[in-house]
Formats: C-alpha cells, sequence, structure tokens
C-alpha cells in the first residue's frame, strides 16, 4: 500500500474559521448541495464527527468512482488543522483485474 499525502492552501475572501468550518466541519451537507455533478451524498457511518469517525462519500453514476471512505485521523478547530486518511475506495474499478 502507497501513501500519498496532499496539503490544500488557499486564499479566500472570507475569514479563515469559516472556511475551516464549511470545508472540513459541514462537508457531508455542503459537498452534495454544491457540486451534485459529482456527489451524491456524503455521510458519517461511524463515529461523532471526531477523529476516528469515518465518512462515506457516494459519487453519482458514470464517474470513475462510485464511493470513498475516509477516517478522520485529527482535528483542530483552534489551529484550522484536519487530516483524514482515504481507508476504502473503489479507484481503478474497471482497470484492475485481480489484486
Amino acid at each position: 500500500m502507497g501513501v500519498i499525502t496532499l496539503e490544500n492552501e488557499f486564499a479566500v475572501a472570507v475569514a479563515p474559521a469559516k472556511v475551516f468550518r464549511a470545508y472540513c466541519l459541514e462537508i457531508d451537507t455542503l459537498l452534495p448541495k454544491i457540486l451534485p455533478e459529482h456527489i451524491k451524498s456524503c455521510e458519517i457511518i461511524e463515529g461523532n464527527g471526531g477523529p476516528g469517525t469515518i465518512r462515506k462519500i457516494t459519487f453519482v453514476e458514470g464517474k470513475e468512482l462510485s464511493y470513498a471512505k475516509q477516517k478522520l485521523e485529527a482535528i483542530d478547530e483552534e489551529n484550522l488543522t484536519y487530516s483524514f486518511s482515504l481507508i476504502e475506495a473503489n479507484v481503478w474499478k474497471d482497470a484492475v483485474e485481480k489484486l
């Protein structure tokens, strides 16, 4: 299993805490609303929103992915940091015959 690390940093015209809340804490309700052509649903399937929480993102039919599961590793609202691991997905559903 390989490890890939991604970091996002971007400038916005609103307060950082507000962006953090939307991007990290309210993503379950916002993602399907702002990207309905890509995201069918986003739901917490285990946990209470803190570290250890598992989220399932279901993509609309016809996309390369049909779903992905993320595990929240750490969240720091004071320093506006959030990290998660992708724990399950069907990334190459049509490209890989057997692993």
